[in-house]
């Protein structure tokens, strides 16, 4: 285990703090002033264009930035990443989710740790690729002879989150008239809610849980299994009987696992099985088996342009210099504005409504990752670490938070991101209905960095304390991100930049990415309550007194 490198304690990070001391930012004069800051702020990563300049930054803040980003090893611990170093130091694990995306016949080859990764990576991929054209040609059918219409997929955490986005963002892509459902939540009504109009014959459930153990996972796994028998036997399909209910599972429930054992122990055939490595981290799933209801709703082709899209991202952090690489720039950005300007939250605004999962997903991948206050060699952090990352589709973001992004008392960095092309183009009077709602998208970037002064909205005729109120100050920080239309390939580039932002930052900071042990505490302390719940004296005894207290208020109040 190496010992991280201090970014507090490196000449950059000085050079930073003098810069930010007495820093006043003026978007209005810099703008006016400077003809070429957009061009010089403005970088393509892939398919996407990235405008930075209504950022708070100068050249020289950005050159200090990017000497932070190599004093800190960045690029180095980019190299040791994808040559398997295990940089996950708590579980002494490589993190390769890179490789799952590597094109077929990519060289060289990788052998990690004694593993054929590409040949590993190929074969799941074909073996999901086969499965789907089964399902989606109606070659695989259900155990009363029907074509399968509906997918459920049963996960949790990264087994549910980048699934449901891609999912909802690609819905345009679905093409063999199979809908897919998503259960993650514990609760009850989620599983109620999510099947209660589908058809148990025409319905193929997977079980996404790597141990198959997840506690959620398979409390929703035994519910769904349930649901099936109970349909399938009311409408006299089966008889009820175990032989019959072991086949019903069998036509109607595949897994996402490598615990063959419990896999085949559930009744599902083993066969139908499809696994992942211990290398792949939940959050950075989506591209690997986890993904295959998206294998089955938008096809293998639509899938394997997903992967060529994180790939495009990939090589193209791998391969550019630091100050134009856009990952390694946006989270600099995000360092500059945590530790030198105060911010705590980054928006992350897609003016894209089928992106309306996005900011959810980008939740767990972010704060996940680097909502961490040791290091990876276990020491202390030597300065503030992570974001609350959080958005909303605009325009609906506009009639809700953006008053306090615009006028507000704190900081808050937020990324725009749109497409040039829409999925469904409409028009309202022989007028372009996305081309004014990209007009939004535009005004609010522009109205946040120059914002209104007093004396225009005095010019207005606006008078009195009314002035004050209608003035805007400006100088709040927004990246654009703009693609021609939001496809699988620049979908899988747009997950692949923010992964690397958070591999980044978590560089800098000397902290794994890669680990979430600050889950693991409720969940094991969960399964203590759990007795007290159900009135065990002892269980109760052992609790706190608010717990007890609300122990006694759950039990009273139950029906």
């Amino acid at each position: 285990m190496t010992t991280p490198i201090d970014a507090t304690a490196t000449p950059a990070w000085a050079e930073l703090t003098e810069l930010r001391d007495g820093f006043t930012p003026d978007l209005r004069s810099w703008f006016d002033a400077d003809p070429g800051r957009v061009a010089r702020f403005t970088v393509d990563a892939a398919d996407l264009r990235v405008d930075l300049s209504k950022n708070l930054i100068t050249d020289e803040i950005v050159a200090a930035l990017v000497r932070l980003a190599e004093q800190t090893g960045v690029a180095e611990r980019y190299r040791a990443m994808l040559a398997g170093v295990h940089i996950n130091t708590t579980e002494d694990r490589a993190v390769l989710h890179t490789t799952l995306r590597r094109p077929a016949g990519a060289t060289p080859a990788l052998v990690i740790d004694g593993q054929h990764v590409d040949d590993d990576v190929q074969g799941v991929l074909d073996a999901m690729s086969a499965f789907a054209e089964r399902v989606r040609s109606g070659q695989w059918r259900g155990v009363t002879g029907k074509k399968v219409t509906d997918v459920v997929n049963i996960g949790i955490g990264g087994s549910d989150l980048g699934p449901v986005m891609i999912s909802e963002a690609l819905e345009p892509y679905a093409d063999a008239g199979i809908r897919a459902h998503f259960i993650s939540n514990i609760d009850p009504f989620d599983l109620a809610h999510k099947t209660k109009d589908l058809d148990p014959e025409t319905t193929l459930v997977i079980v996404a849980s790597k141990t198959f153990t997840t506690l959620e996972t398979l409390t929703n796994a035994r519910l769904a299994r349930d649901w099936l028998w109970a349909g399938l036997t009311a409408t006299g399909a089966i008889d009820g009987s175990a032989p019959q209910q072991a086949d019903a599972v069998a036509h109607h429930f595949v897994a996402v696992s490598t615990a063959l054992d419990k896999v085949a122990a559930f009744g599902i055939d083993t066969a139908n099985a499809f696994g992942f490595w211990d290398w792949v981290g939940g959050r950075y799933s989506v591209d690997s088996a986890i993904g295959l209801s998206l294998v089955l709703t938008l096809g293998p082709d639509a899938f394997r342009e997903l992967l060529a899209g994180f790939h495009a991202v990939d090589e193209h952090m791998a391969s550019t210099p630091l100050a134009r690489n856009v990952p390694v720039l946006m989270a600099l950005l995000n360092i500059w504005y945590t530790n030198f300007l105060g911010a705590q939250s980054h928006a992350v605004l897609p003016y894209a409504q089928q992106l309306h999962r996005f900011a959810a997903y980008l939740q767990q991948l972010t704060m996940e990752s680097n909502g961490k206050s040791v290091r990876w060699d276990g020491s202390p952090v030597t300065s503030d670490t992570g974001e609350v990352f959080w958005g909303e589709p605009g325009t609906n973001g506009q009639h809700a938070f953006y008053q306090l992004i615009h006028q507000g008392t704190r900081l808050i960095p937020a990324d725009f991101i749109a497409f040039v092309n829409p999925a469904y183009p409409l028009t309202d009077d022989g007028r372009d209905v996305h081309g004014l709602f990209l007009a939004n998208f535009l005004a609010q970037t522009k109205a946040l960095a120059f914002g209104k002064t007093s004396a225009e909205v005095a010019a207005e005729g606006t008078t009195g304390p009314l002035v004050a109120a209608r003035t805007f100050p400006g100088n709040r920080p927004t990246t654009s991100i703009f693609a021609s239309e939001l496809t699988p390939r620049t979908l899988g580039e747009l997950v692949a930049l923010y992964e690397h932002i958070t591999f980044v930052q978590g560089a800098i900071w000397g902290i794994n990415s890669f680990d979430q042990w600050g889950v693991e505490l409720g969940k094991q302390l969960a399964l203590q309550i759990a007795p007290a719940i159900d009135g065990d004296p002892a269980a109760i005894d052992a609790q706190d007194a608010s717990t007890q207290a609300l122990l006694a208020y759950y039990r009273t109040h139950r029906r």
